[in-house]
C-alpha cells in the first residue's frame, strides 16, 4: 500500500499532483476499489446462480472502506506479498457466517488488485480529462487570438525565420489533442481481470465465462477475451498514453519557460503571488512551466518500469506484476498534476506581441535571409543566391549590404529587397495550419 492517504500529502506531493486526481489514487480509494471488486465478484456469481442472492447482498454490504484500516492492511500485506490476502481475511470475518465461504470465491489476488487498479485509473481519468480539456480550450484560444501575431521561429536554439505565435499555440493544441485522444482510447479499453488461480476459472465450472462477463458488467468495465494475468498490453497502452500526455504538456511548458526568459520576455505566466524567490525580491519565476517540465522528466522512468515489468513468466508473474503497482499510481499522479498545471499556465498566459516583434527585428532582417535568397534564386540559381545572401548576412547591416552588392542589385530592386524583408510576406501557410488545427479540434465532440 502507498505510505500516505493521498499522493498529494506531505511536503513534496502537492508540487507534482492535482488534488482532485490524487483523491482517486490514495490508499482509501484503492481499498474501496478492491472492495468494489469483491462485491462485484459475489454479485456476478449470484447473477449466474452460483451464489444465493442473499449471500451476495451480505458480502456487498460489508464492502465499505471505512470498515477497514488501510495502514494495518498495508503492514499485513508484507507477509503475503500483496494487500488482497489480508483484506480477504478481514472481509471474511466481517460478513455473516453463512456468507463467509463465498467471499473471494473463484478469484485470485491478482484478479482483485488488477481490476481495482483499473477502477482507480478510470476514476482518476475523470478529473484528469477535465484538466486536459481545459488545456486544449486554452491552447485553442491562444491559437485563434494570435493567428497572425508575428514572431521569430527558432531552430537549434537560434533565430531562424518568421512564424506566428498562433502557429506555435496550434502546435501545442495539436499535441494536447493527440495525447487526449490516445488517453481516452487507452482508458476506455482497460478491462476487468478475472481468471482464478491460473487463468482457467476452474472454480466456476462451465459458468466461468458468463461469470467473467457479468463481473465486468457489474463494474462498468469492458471484458477481456481471456484473462490477461501475464499479457499486459492494456496496461502498456495506458502507460504509453500517460507518457505521451506528459510529453505534450512538457513541450508546452518548455516553450513557455524559454519564452519567459528575461532576455526574451515574449510571454509571462499569470497568477498573482506566484513565482517568488526566497533570495531575490525581483524574481517572478514561471512556476507552472517548471513543475510541468519536472513531471515530464519523471514520466519516462515510470513508463520504462511498466514496460520492463511486462514480460512475465508462465501463468502468473513472480515480481513483474508486483513492480507495476506504485509506478502506475505515480504515473497517474504526475500526469494529473501536469494536466492541471498546463491548463492553468495556458489559461493565464500573458502574451507580449510587441516584444515578439522587437525580438524578430533585433537582427536587422537577417532572419529573412531565406526569403531574399528565394527571390534571387530564379535569376542566379539556388547555390549562388545562398552564397550572396550569406555574405550580406555577415555584414554589420544586412539591408545595406544587400543594396550595396551589385550582383544582388542586378536582379533585385530596393523595393523588392524591402518586400523580401517584410516578415508578413514570409509566413507561408502558417495561417492555414492554424485554421486547420482549430477546425480539427472544434469538430471533435466532447
Amino acid at each position: 500500500m502507498r505510505p500516505s492517504s493521498s499522493p498529494s500529502d506531505g511536503l513534496l506531493g502537492g508540487l507534482s499532483g492535482s488534488p482532485d486526481v490524487d483523491a482517486e489514487l490514495g490508499d482509501v480509494s484503492l481499498l474501496q476499489a478492491m472492495l468494489d471488486v469483491e462485491a462485484a465478484l459475489a454479485q456476478a456469481a449470484a447473477d449466474t446462480g452460483i451464489v444465493p442472492p442473499a449471500v451476495a447482498e451480505a458480502i456487498g454490504g460489508r464492502c465499505r472502506a471505512e470498515r477497514f484500516d488501510p495502514a494495518a492492511l498495508g503492514r499485513a500485506a508484507e507477509a503475503a506479498g500483496n494487500p488482497v490476502v489480508p483484506l480477504v481475511r478481514e472481509l471474511t470475518a466481517a460478513v455473516p457466517e453463512h456468507a463467509r465461504a463465498w467471499v473471494h470465491a473463484g478469484a485470485t489476488s491478482q484478479d482483485v488488485l488488477d481490476t481495482a487498479l483499473v477502477l482507480v485509473t478510470v476514476r482518476a481519468l475523470g478529473p484528469l480529462s477535465g484538466h486536459l480539456d481545459a488545456a486544449v480550450d486554452a491552447a485553442a484560444g491562444l491559437a485563434d487570438t494570435h493567428r497572425d501575431t508575428v514572431m521569430v521561429g527558432r531552430t537549434l536554439g537560434q533565430q531562424a525565420a518568421p512564424t506566428t505565435f498562433g502557429l506555435k499555440a496550434a502546435g501545442w493544441l495539436t499535441g494536447l489533442v493527440e495525447a487526449r485522444d490516445r488517453l481516452r482510447q487507452a482508458g476506455a479499453a482497460q478491462p476487468a481481470q478475472l481468471g482464478g488461480a491460473v487463468g482457467t476459472l476452474a472454480a466456476f465450472g462451465p459458468a466461468g465465462p458468463e461469470v467473467a462477463e457479468r463481473f465486468a458488467a457489474r463494474l462498468g468495465l469492458p471484458g477481456s477475451p481471456l484473462p490477461w494475468h501475464t499479457r499486459r498490453q492494456p496496461r502498456l497502452d495506458l502507460a504509453a498514453a500517460l507518457g505521451g500526455l506528459l510529453v505534450a504538456a512538457g513541450k508546452v511548458a518548455l516553450d513557455v519557460g524559454l519564452l519567459a526568459q528575461t532576455e526574451i520576455g515574449e510571454v509571462t505566466e499569470g497568477g498573482d503571488g506566484r513565482g517568488g524567490s526566497s533570495a531575490m525580491p525581483h524574481k517572478r519565476n514561471p512556476v507552472d512551466s517548471i513543475l510541468v517540465t519536472a513531471a515530464a522528466r519523471r514520466g519516462p522512468g515510470l513508463v520504462a518500469t511498466l514496460f520492463a515489468a511486462a514480460a512475465q513468466e508462465h501463468e502468473r508473474a513472480a515480481g513483474g506484476w508486483h513492480a507495476e503497482w506504485e509506478p502506475l499510481l505515480d504515473l497517474l499522479h504526475v500526469a494529473g498534476g501536469a494536466a492541471a498545471r498546463c491548463a492553468r499556465m495556458l489559461t493565464g498566459l500573458r502574451v507580449r506581441p510587441e516584444r515578439m516583434r522587437a525580438n524578430l527585428d533585433v537582427t536587422g532582417g537577417v532572419v529573412l535571409a531565406e526569403a531574399v535568397a528565394a527571390r534571387l534564386a530564379p535569376a542566379v540559381g539556388r547555390g549562388v543566391a545562398h552564397d550572396l545572401v550569406a555574405r550580406a548576412a555577415a555584414a554589420p547591416s544586412f539591408r545595406a549590404a544587400l543594396l550595396a552588392d551589385p550582383e544582388i542589385r542586378a536582379h533585385l530592386s530596393e523595393a523588392q529587397v524591402d518586400e523580401a524583408l517584410d516578415p508578413y510576406r514570409w509566413l507561408g501557410s502558417a495561417g492555414h495550419f492554424v485554421d486547420r488545427a482549430l477546425t480539427a479540434v472544434r469538430d471533435v465532440p466532447r
